[in-house]
């Protein structure tokens, strides 16, 4: 996997196991810099967790619109992320668990290697 492509473009598509990988990394990550620093049992929040966090950021927004263009939606849908609450879990259930398109869409090919062109599939009526 080319890492650059992954963390900082916005282009392209990416299935769900590596979405998951990168929230799960950066959860472990977080969770280290809060031991390490002692912000696990205080309010407060040091300097260090909160660099990590904005350093995320683009990684985050970059990983997140490639979820939404497998499922063929603009990455637009990011603001979603700006609605309190819901906002977020609608994210989660969206990017988290909703299956992409199958076969290519207008932000490239299947990141499963499905190349089944929806148009090609008989329809029951």
């Amino acid at each position: 996997m080319n890492w650059s492509w992954f963390l900082f473009s916005i282009s392209g598509r990416i299935s769900r196991k590596p979405y998951w990988m990168f929230l799960l990394v950066m959860l472990a990550v977080l969770m280290v810099v809060e031991i390490l620093t002692g912000d696990i049992d205080t309010d407060d929040i040091s300097g260090a967790t909160t660099l990590v966090s904005l350093l995320s950021i683009w990684p985050a927004i970059a990983v997140q619109a490639k979820r939404w263009h497998d499922m063929d939606r603009s990455a637009w849908w990011l603001l979603i992320n700006l609605v309190p609450f819901i906002g977020g879990l609608v994210v989660l259930i969206m990017c988290g668990f909703i299956r992409g398109t199958q076969g290519a869409n207008r932000f490239g090919p299947d990141p499963l290697g499905n190349e089944t062109v929806a148009a090609e599939i008989p329809r029951s009526n």
